[in-house]
């Protein structure tokens, strides 16, 4: 290990080490942007590898390849929304112009790790902060993206959340998110730059940047999917969205216009009371808990709803039966789940891919951490594709115009990143 400390390092040290870790096929970064989270933010790290031998493809794939107990080297990867079909019987036949794998992680053979006033570097490390001090960062340049494409017209998201109030009337589900893409094609941008940018428009506490080969994800997560802490288990699904006002007196106006939004709480506790059942299939009886109902927190663009679930794990269960038991995360589905998934999947017009997935890493000791994969984009740098996805919860007193303004109100940060107007 190198220890090196934080006031030695030039300002734009973290720029040059993005850069420079870019360059490997697989790259994986944390940020928590020092921002206050309840049971904190991700930790900051990142990590590297030229290849990775033997990467596990499913969830019972990474069963087999346990943590390396031999030294402290977390396990870093991702899961897509479509690790549903493994996990259920569940298929998914819409358009993608992204195909990632449906879960990928690795050991990175090289990784930095900031904590408090100094930086640690693992692994692999001659010669590694000479070469990220020696990477050039240029100037940042505006992506060329031409206009956006939505896979689903404004019409037809009016449409089908008309049709989902229906199959909620009619007892299909409680609650469903649509989501819907914008795209464009033959894109070509900097992925570093860009993430730096995103992350510079809005700061969030399980923000990431992963590189898989020619995929690439740039994340502005506010929310957290799972977290382990010895024998807890922790989730906080985010359901209950408002901008924030431009002046204090407004923005207070507006955070409590959300606290009293009877839709809006109905919409949080729906997904409360499911992730409290999938928490259930792996506690120890009687160990649920919700410590907070209900919370509002500030993000640069949006108060949002965050309620917190926890539970105390059996001895018999380890991180795939956790992730078989919650994922995806009932935020990003509706209740039922399982109806839920089936009516995304006639409604969506492309599959999600990385959108309302997870990055996270492990440690050898079996605690984790995995992000909600919310507020990012995804691009292919083979062949220009660029994607964002947004969503919204529906139930039966939405308003489908208020939807959709709800959806673009969580894509700003991305547009304005994209120097695009919608």
């Amino acid at each position: 290990m190198l220890t090196v400390p934080l006031a030695s390092l030039p300002p734009d040290f973290l720029a040059r080490a993005l850069r420079w870790a870019a360059g490997f096929a697989h790259c994986a970064y944390f940020e928590p942007n020092g921002l206050e989270y309840p049971n904190g933010p991700f930790d900051q790290l990142l990590g590297v590898a030229d290849n990775a031998p033997n990467a596990p493809r499913t969830l019972a794939e990474l069963r087999q390849r346990r943590p390396r107990p031999v030294d402290a080297t977390p396990r870093m990867g991702f899961l897509t929304y479509e690790l549903k079909n493994e996990i259920e019987q569940l298929h998914s036949a819409n358009v993608s112009g992204l195909d990632w794998p449906a879960l990928h992680f690795f050991y990175p053979q090289t990784w930095l790790y900031w904590r408090r006033d100094v930086l640690e570097i693992y692994g692999q490390i001659t010669g590694v902060l000479d070469a990220i001090l020696a990477t050039a960062v240029p100037p940042p340049m505006p992506p060329a993206v031409p206009a956006l494409t939505p896979r689903m017209p404004k019409a037809d998201y009016l449409a089908a959340v008309e049709a989902i109030r229906e199959d909620i009337l009619n007892g299909e589900v409680y609650e469903l998110n649509l989501c819907q893409e914008f795209y464009a094609e033959n894109v070509s941008l900097d992925p570093v730059d860009v993430f730096l940018q995103l992350n510079a428009a809005s700061p969030a506490p399980f923000a990431g940047f992963f590189r898989h080969h020619d995929h690439y994800l740039l994340c502005a997560s506010p929310e957290r999917f799972l977290a382990r802490r010895g024998t807890t288990i922790l989730t906080q699904p985010i359901k209950g969205t408002i901008r924030r006002g431009t002046t204090p007196a407004e923005d207070e106006q507006l955070r409590q216009t959300l606290r009293a939004d009877e839709k809006e709480q109905a919409e949080n506790l729906m997904i409360v009371d499911l992730v409290r059942n999938d928490l259930a299939r792996v506690a120890r009886t009687g160990t649920v808990q919700v410590p907070e109902l209900f919370g509002l927190y500030p993000f640069r663009h949006v108060w949002q709803m965050i309620s917190t679930v926890q539970a105390e794990l059996r001895p018999d269960v380890d991180m795939v039966d956790v992730l078989r038991a919650t994922f995806p995360m009932g935020s990003m589905t509706g209740a039922p789940k399982i109806r839920a998934m089936q009516l995304i999947e006639q409604y969506e017009r492309t599959r999600r891919g990385l959108y309302s997935g997870s990055i996270g890493y492990v440690w050898p000791d079996g605690e984790f951490e995995f992000n909600v994969v919310i507020r990012s984009l995804q691009y292919r740098s083979d062949t220009g594709y660029l994607s964002f996805q947004v969503g919204s919860a529906i139930t039966y007193d939405s308003v489908p115009e208020r939807e959709y303004e709800e959806c673009l109100l969580k894509a700003r940060a991305l547009l304005e990143v994209l120097k695009v107007k919608w």
